[in-house]
């Protein structure tokens, strides 16, 4: 959870596509800048998790860190088109290493001590924690940038993206044990985790299901859009920003708690497609709250179909697997933004109503063996053999977006 916050803390953030206006791009220019962007992450995606898999998560996700921070650093000594293009580029490949690296890493170690019945749990803070990051990055850009403009900011971010990169080189990681796939070559290994993705009839559903849901998280793009719209004073349409984002938070905070059933899941999905859809109707200041228990809603049922995917899996090419899934998810974000574009929310609510309808997770998302958390029976993790270092991924003391890492959508 502490890698997870550091991770997406970055004061940049808020602050890069003002960077890029201020540096005498055009909107072309800028769109041009994204579209490299979401390109490299798919391009990357499914290499990048079979070199997590063959080799480290802990090193992917540290390497995602540095070339994030290198990116950065380009913008800053070089700006203009060509600079920011390389960041983009380096800034693409990073994110897709630690997409996928993450919740392998996360899920590989529970499992190897009995405990991966707690990956919804933790998986759950972590998704909490990279949203709750976005509260002090604003608040850093805000007071950096009066400090010292981009400049400071820009460098800030580089360090802030060096540290979390430290911080993942604490992450425990499961050590390699012989077996039939020990000793596979990158190629193997990336066709291992593909073919899994593809021909297993269950992991592929999974993995469908996942990339469905996960496209709906492109919807966080339009939310100062909405709250434009809505008659929220341009002041206050940050704070209107951070009750979204709160309501994320608590959803993603409380997946553990929520039934995991395939019903279940079915009627959180029916209650945030109503809620969108009320708060499209009204459009209204107030609507804001509406929009927050669809957003939490959302966040929570997530969490619970990505901890479905991981439970299926059955080879080690956990991270490719997963980064199939990320890649459709860029797919399926497409199908948001044409349903944005041609109705809004109005239409984004009822594509939400759709998936409630559609079996995400076959058998449910059990929590533990009937339905008990680990913590619950009174087994701390520490007990069960689990490194202090791998619970502080829920708890901060040591150290995983898109929506999902923490990292921003492309």
């Amino acid at each position: 959870m502490g890698w997870s916050l550091l991770g997406g803390a970055v004061p940049l953030y808020p602050l890069y596509a003002l960077f890029f206006t201020a540096t005498g791009l055009t909107g072309g220019q800028i769109s041009a800048l994204f579209a490299v962007w979401s390109v490299t992450g798919i391009v990357a995606e499914v290499p990048t998790g079979a070199l997590a898999d063959r080799f480290s998560r802990r090193a992917a996700l540290a390497a995602s860190g540095v070339l994030q921070a290198v990116g950065f650093a380009a913008w800053l000594v070089t700006p203009g088109f060509w600079g920011f293009l390389a960041g983009f580029v380096l800034w693409g490949v990073g994110g897709a290493l630690a997409s996928g690296a993450l919740e392998a890493l996360l899920y590989d170690g529970l499992a190897a001590t009995g405990a991966e019945d707690d990956y919804v749990r933790l998986s759950g803070r972590v998704d909490a924690a990279g949203l709750l990051a976005q509260v002090p990055a604003a608040g850093a850009a805000v007071l950096l940038y009066r400090m010292g403009g981009y400049q400071l900011a820009g460098w800030v971010s580089v360090g802030v993206c060096l540290a979390a990169a430290l911080l993942a080189l604490r992450l425990p990681e499961v050590p390699r044990t012989a077996g039939a796939d020990d000793g596979d070559g990158y190629f193997a290994t990336l066709a291992r985790g593909v073919r899994e993705a593809v021909v297993n009839r269950v992991v592929r559903t999974a993995v469908i299901a996942l990339a469905a849901l996960a496209g709906l998280d492109a919807v966080e793009e339009y939310f100062p859009v909405i709250a434009a719209d809505w008659r929220v004073p341009t002041g206050l349409n940050p704070l209107a920003g951070l009750v979204v984002t709160g309501g994320g938070v608590a959803g993603a905070w409380l997946a553990s708690r929520a039934g995991a059933g395939r019903f279940q899941q079915c009627l959180m999905l029916a209650g945030a497609a109503l809620a969108a859809g009320v708060a499209a109707l009204l459009r209204v200041p107030a609507g804001i709250v509406l929009l927050a228990v669809f957003y939490g809603l959302y966040r929570l049922v997530l969490v619970l179909v990505d901890a479905r995917l991981q439970r299926v899996i059955e080879t080690g090419a956990r991270a490719t697997v997963t980064s199939v899934a990320a890649l459709a998810t860029e797919v399926s974000a497409l199908v948001l933004f044409a349903a944005w574009a041609a109705g809004g929310l109005p239409l984004v609510a009822a594509l939400t109503a759709l998936l409630a309808l559609v079996p995400l997770a076959a058998k449910g998302v059990p929590l533990a063996a009937k339905g008990v958390p680990l913590a619950a029976k009174g087994v701390p993790l520490a007990a069960k053999g689990v490194p202090l270092a791998a619970e502080g991924a829920a708890t901060g003391t040591v150290a995983a977006p898109d929506s999902g890492i923490s990292k921003p959508s492309r």
